[in-house]
């Protein structure tokens, strides 16, 4: 497949070395605003993408990332925030990683370029037609995602690609082709930069819109938190008593007596 390798162009600026420190802030933000232009084109795919995987999950469903280095953590990121953000099973939303959890810390030598383990990885969690896998790579190219969605493509798994070179390899074989063409990096191939950062404010458009799909957010309230430490109880008191005529201390022990947000406005209805 012939594309052009956009995410390998050379930066459109030069001697960054010989530059003074706000000088290279205001290029790399200057840099960051394309990004968020640059996918709003692609909300259609998004929005097309994340209604099928609220149906999927609808129906017994889990989600999955796959991606190697920066694209793969990324991926873990938004898994992990899920639960705790939403309420939902620690199975639901998953990420996987190229050289398995080491990885998340340390980059684990050539386990990108493996085109049989991601297959495996996806295996070993009973991967089947009812989920949908969503393959990161910036480049398009990773053997380990590119090989990955062509497994799941072939096991009839619905997949999807996020990836900043339009008509790169991984794009053959994604359901939902995501293909944000955000430019030159500032610094040359750096893709954890705006690479990153565009794959980053995709995966949050897809699972909160994905969460508000499954009723997991009520009004704009994280009504199905997990209260897992002072700071989140309290965002739960304050919810309660917004939406309730209780004062702080009343809202508070109904939180505790429920340990739901949700319950404990259900049950304020009845009081």
């Amino acid at each position: 497949m012939s594309y052009t390798k956009i995410t390998e162009s050379s930066s459109l600026h030069r001697h960054l070395e010989d530059k003074p420190v706000l000088e290279i802030l205001k290029l790399m933000n200057e840099e960051d605003q394309k990004v968020a232009i640059a996918i709003q084109k692609h909300l259609p795919v998004i929005a097309a993408l994340s209604e099928e995987i609220i149906n999927k999950l609808k129906e017994g469903g889990r989600l999955f990332y796959i991606g190697a280095g920066t694209s793969g953590r990324l991926g873990i990121i938004d898994a992990s925030e899920c639960p705790p953000t939403f309420g939902v099973p620690a199975d639901l939303v998953n990420g996987i990683i190229a050289g398995g959890d080491s990885a998340i810390r340390r980059a684990v030598e050539f386990a990108e370029d493996d085109p049989k383990q991601a297959w495996i990885d996806l295996q070993s969690q009973f991967v089947d037609t009812m989920d949908v896998v969503i393959g990161i790579a910036a480049s398009g190219s990773t053997p380990y995602v590119v090989h990955g969605l062509k497994a799941c493509r072939e096991n009839n798994v619905t997949t999807a690609c996020i990836t900043c070179n339009p008509g790169s390899p991984v794009t053959e074989f994604a359901d939902y082709k995501i293909e944000v063409e955000v430019g030159p990096e500032f610094i040359t191939g750096s893709t954890r930069l705006k690479g990153g950062t565009a794959q980053k404010l995709i995966l949050n458009m897809i699972s909160t819109s994905v969460m508000i799909g499954l009723g997991r957010v009520l009004d704009n309230k994280m009504v199905d938190m997990q209260l897992s430490n002072n700071k989140l109880l309290q965002r739960g008191v304050s919810i309660i008593m917004k939406e309730t005529l209780l004062d702080e201390a009343s809202a508070k022990d109904l939180l505790l007596s429920t340990g739901s947000v949700r319950l404990a406005l259900e049950k304020a209805k009845t009081m």
